[in-house]
């Protein structure tokens, strides 16, 4: 099977430090150690050249490139154990940072970035020999992740019309939250990004605090242990690209399955099993118990109330020991329970891909190695109420014209305020016409 390659470009703070987890995951998948040389130099599989490109001198080069308006973070990658691992000029840092404003990402220091990390990606494509498309990591909450995420992504849908472009993105946690205008941030960045990407899936930091205590009995989580969960969630959305398996799935099936209607592209994703090292042996992971799981709370990675809302389209990813006949007959039991509510003109709206490569786990890590695993990217009519929660979090600032002026002094005009809000309120209305 002829790979098709897949360009990953991480920015900000929040993207970087999920390269970190990612690619250790990669690595650990593709038998590739932290210099870039391979175990077995001999395999003939080639699975690896989806993120991979590999030299001359056997040297496996990850396919990313990772951009941060400060060097702090990139710098822990340039001195790190992977520090061979990454093209040192695929790492793109500049002197001073965003401030968490999403007008200085975009309008002021981002745009003298933009045109050096266009040019290291048009040579990446140049590399490649038939790309499939580009998978973004950014917070809509920072100011490089917002502002310059959103000018770049701009920059990038109209030079490369014919790829698909993904986003994995941290949407702000109703509670934990340690930027005051983050509100400010994501509604802006949503509104300047919206008719850019093609699928947005989205997260909360505090969806995936809660699984790591309650699930998997971590009393103090850190981003790393946040990070590694996304690593695992990524690596099983892109399996179906790299590994053989019953049902593949591309990165433009994705797409046209997913998204009903170009707005609303922004699927949640759930993930089953959470399993602790403490708990391997007690716990059963069945095709239908697994399935089940996705769909209840407490399993998906932004906080919101499954059952509030409608489906409009899912999709099952299912890895490792898992058979079709497993599958469909855990759909139809899902069908025959009535759990799950989808909207009238989708009745029967489930998008199945299969992979055989069991999800790999990091030693040292959270998660329990697992002989199976499934992920659902799902878009629902539930997600409106985080919508809602935010734009009332932005109204409430807006109302007092609080700190207005940072972004107005960043080159930003005081009309694309109020341009972001009726772009959500449009949206979010959006949501409510399917829901009735």
């Amino acid at each position: 099977m002829a790979r098709r390659e897949i360009i990953q470009i991480h920015i900000g703070q929040a993207g970087v430090q999920m390269a970190n987890a990612c690619w250790e995951l990669y690595c650990l998948e593709h038998g590739i150690k932290p210099d870039g040389t391979m175990y077995d130099p001999n395999h003939a599989e080639d699975s690896y050249s989806s993120f991979f490109n590999l030299t001359a001198y056997g040297q496996a080069v990850p396919r990313v490139t990772m951009i941060d308006l400060e060097p702090t973070v990139i710098d822990e990658i340039r001195t790190g154990c992977y520090r061979k691992l990454f093209s040192p000029s695929l790492l793109l840092t500049g002197k001073e940072d965003a401030a968490n404003n999403f007008a200085r990402g975009r309008y002021g220091i981002g745009e003298e970035m933009l045109e050096l990390s266009l040019d290291r990606i048009r040579r990446m494509v140049e590399e490649c020999g038939n790309m499939q498309g580009f998978i973004i990591f950014r917070a809509y909450g920072g100011g490089t992740g917002g502002g310059l995420g959103s000018l770049f992504l701009q920059q990038l849908s109209q030079e490369f019309t014919k790829v698909s472009i993904l986003e994995f993105v941290l949407f702000p946690s109703p509670v934990l939250s340690n930027i005051i205008v983050e509100p400010y941030n994501t509604v802006l960045a949503t509104h300047a990004s919206g008719e850019y990407q093609d699928l947005a899936f989205i997260m909360d930091n505090e969806a995936m605090y809660d699984i790591l205590c309650e699930k998997l009995d971590i009393s103090r989580p850190t981003f790393t242990n946040v990070n590694r969960i996304i690593g695992q969630i990524v690596s099983n959305v892109t399996a179906s690209l790299r590994y053989e398996g019953a049902i593949n799935v591309d990165l433009r099936e994705f797409q046209t399955n997913l998204v009903p209607y170009k707005r609303i592209h922004y699927p949640l994703i759930t993930f089953a099993p959470f399993i602790p090292l403490t708990r391997l042996f007690h716990e059963q992971s069945s095709v239908a118990s697994l399935t089940n799981s996705c769909f209840s709370n407490g399993s998906q990675l932004i906080k919101c109330e499954l059952q509030a809302g409608k489906y409009m389209s899912c999709c099952l990813l299912y890895r490792g020991n898992v058979t079709p006949v497993d599958v469909n007959n855990a759909i139809v039991s899902l069908k025959n329970k009535r759990v799950v509510q989808f909207v009238d003109w989708s009745p029967a709206g489930y998008k199945v891909g299969i992979n055989y490569m069991p999800p790999v786990a990091v030693p040292g890590g959270d998660l329990a190695k697992i002989n199976r695993a499934v992920t659902m990217l799902a878009n629902t009519t539930a997600l409106k109420f985080s919508w809602q929660k935010l734009l009332s979090k932005y109204n409430l600032m807006l109302s007092k014209r609080a700190f207005v002026h940072h972004f107005v002094g960043e080159g930003m005009e005081e009309s694309e305020f109020s341009d972001a809000k009726e772009d959500l309120k449009a949206l979010i209305s959006d949501y409510s016409e399917i829901d009735t």
